[in-house]
Formats: structure tokens, sequence, C-alpha cells
């Protein structure tokens, strides 16, 4: 199976990666915070560090910035409802991912959807700038479509946002480990992030940074400080991390950064070529790509439709075929919504550095043969 299914999680760890969880359960099999004993105290050493290496790869301020939480999801929840209160406003984008939309209307807050531009980032700016208003607490938007792969200009909306004195918090879920991201430079108060994905680590933990401010917790429990106290503490990371951390994971991350560190730019590049070669050598009348790689602005992610054709039926032959691609709404039904295809949904396509082009190649050579042994209307 060639598995081209790397937006939901990466399919190939690296070695580096997997010897740490290995090396972590070996030797850090204790309850970090938690004990005054040496096992103890060699965990937190080793959590804070990873910490301390999250923070200045991603361009925060201090080890005290990073939380680690179960997943990207859980750390937009943590920002949208401890940083929200009732009658506030958010604007996000119209490309947004249910781990956004679905917090946001569980809340009593309004919100606004800027529609992104794919070939015109000022555009996008100003779609932003026309539905501020005076209660205008935050603008929260994806780093990188999960759909689309469009990226969206953080640098930007972040200046936006410091100008305006607006919160600005950012979905990094396809992101983080893809496209450089400096919170400081960016002025990203929250970054949320799926380590299992861009960094390249197990699933199961996500992080959190952040740089402004967190009011309440949605999860209280024990934390190891303050076990007098029936409240739980104001200050990160403990007041969100309540209970024991998954401590083999999070010291995976430090792994799957190293990993990055070396190859960001490179990753970036590789990838992209990728997905240029599946779109220039597929396109023809019966193939509908939803965004054009070969522009400037895009991760490597992207979807297309073969005629009126359900997407499912398509991803389920390329299954049969041994190809690993997600057809469907991709939790993001916005997005689909932009771009029309909310009843058919979309085949996606998404690389990672362990691909290569003769992978590409003979997905490509399967997609002809299924238009090929497929007799299909377009409409």
């Amino acid at each position: 199976m060639i598995y081209f299914d790397n937006a939901a999680t990466t399919g190939h760890k690296p070695q580096s990666v997997i010897n740490a969880v290995n090396y972590a359960l070996k030797n850090f099999s204790a309850n970090p915070g938690r004990s005054g004993h040496e096992y103890s105290k060699r965990a937190a050493i080793a959590i804070y560090n990873v910490r301390e290496k999250v923070s200045d790869f991603f361009g925060s301020t201090g080890a005290e910035t990073v939380v680690f939480s179960l997943n990207c999801t859980q750390s937009i929840n943590y920002v949208l409802k401890g940083v929200l209160k009732d009658g506030d406003h958010v604007i996000i984008s119209d490309l947004e991912h249910n781990a956004v939309m679905r917090p946001l209307g569980s809340m009593n807050i309004d919100y606004s959807q800027a529609s992104v531009s794919f070939d015109d980032d000022s555009k996008t700016i100003d779609n932003i700038v026309s539905l501020i208003k005076p209660n205008t607490k935050m603008i929260f938007c994806s780093a990188v479509s999960n759909v689309l792969g469009k990226i969206l200009p953080l640098k930007e909306i972040g200046r936006l946002c410091k100008n305006r004195g607006i919160l600005f918090g950012v979905d990094a879920a396809q992101g983080a480990g893809v496209i450089p991201i400096n919170m400081v430079d960016m002025n990203i108060d929250y970054l949320c992030i799926a380590a299992h994905k861009g960094l390249y680590c197990p699933m199961g933990v996500g992080i959190l940074i952040a740089r402004g401010p967190i009011y309440k917790s949605i999860i209280e429990g024990g934390t190891g400080t303050d076990s007098l106290q029936l409240q739980q503490p104001k200050i990160l990371p403990e007041m969100l991390e309540s209970g024991t951390i998954n401590l083999p994971l999070i010291y995976s991350i430090g792994a799957g950064i190293d990993f990055v560190k070396e190859r960001i730019k490179g990753i970036l590049k590789y990838e992209n070529m990728l997905v240029k070669r599946l779109y220039n050598s597929s396109r023809n009348s019966n193939i509908t790509f939803y965004t054009n790689p070969n522009i400037e602005g895009y991760a490597p992610v992207i979807c297309f439709n073969i005629a009126n054709i359900s997407s499912d039926i398509v991803s389920n032959y390329l299954n049969e075929n041994g190809f690993a691609l997600r057809a469907g709404l991709h939790c993001a039904p916005t997005a689909h919504k932009k771009i029309g295809t909310l009843k058919q949904g979309a085949v996606r396509f998404s690389p990672s550095i362990f691909n290569n082009i003769n992978e590409v190649d003979q997905l490509v050579k399967t997609i002809k043969n299924f238009k090929k042994n497929r007799k299909f209307s377009i409409d």
C-alpha cells in the first residue's frame, strides 16, 4: 500500500522518533513533577527540554508558553473556550476545520467568516478588515487549509491584529513542520499543533503554545502543584495540563523537531514537487483539481475529482489498487462549500518526504486506468 494520506497523519515515522519513544519508555517511566525522587526529576527535566525545543523552533518566548495536550483539536478548544467570553466577536476564514467550527458553534459568541482569496493575499486581508467590529476579540484561522493546501498570510494577519489590538490564534495542524512559523515575527498569540502530522510524531499528543492570556481551563484536576488548593492553578503550563501527561510521546516531539529542523525548507519544496507531478501529469477535461500548485502560496495538499463520480467511489478504487487517499469532506465542510463539493466531496492527495516520484507516477497510471475502465458522464 502506497500512503498518500499524510494530511491525516504522517504514515511513516522517522527511526529517530521511534527510538525516542522507546528510550523514554525505558528510561523515563516516572511521573514528572509528582515526586522528589531522581526518576521523577529526570523525567521532569526531559519534558522541560522538549518545551524549550518547541518554543525555540516555533519562535515563542520560553518553555512556560508550551502546553501539551491530547491533540490539536483539544488545543484549539483550550484557546477558544479559555479566552473568549459571552458577547465576543471572532473572525475566522471560510476554510476552517470542524475543530474550529464546532467549538465556536457551541459558544455564546458571534463569529464572521472571511473569504480567502486563492491568488491574492491582499484581498484576504481586505476581507478580514471589512469584518472587524468594536467587540472583535480574536482572529483565528488555519495556517494551511487541510482541503486545498492554501497557505494563509499569517504575517500580514498578525500585523493587522497587532495594530488593532486583536488576539491572533492559528490552527497549525497542516502547517507546523511544513512551513516556517515564528510566533514573535508573525505576532501569533496562540499556536495549536498536531505533532503527529508535520512533526512526524505518534498520534495521541498535541501542542498549544500560548503567548497570550488563557483566562480559564476546560479540564481541572491534579497537576502536582498547589495540591492544597481546590482551584486550578492559574499559570501555564500547569493550568491546562491536568493529570499525567504522555511522556513517551512528548519526548518524541524533540526528535521530530530535530528531524524537521534540518529539512524544513527542503520538505516544502520536495512535497510540493510531488503535488505538481500529480497535477501536471493527470489534469485533463475529466479531472478537476481545485487549486493550482504551480502558483505560489500553497502547501503540499491538493484535492481532485473525476467527472461527476463520487469521491468515495474513486477513493475505494484507489484503495483496492494499493493507494491510500482520503475522500469526502475532510472534516472541513466550509472549505468544500467554497469550492462547490459538498455533495460529491473530493479525493485528497497529501504526500510526505518519505514518498517518491515513482509512487506518484504509479498513482497517475492507476487514475488513468480508472477512467479507461469506467464509463461515466460529465455534468
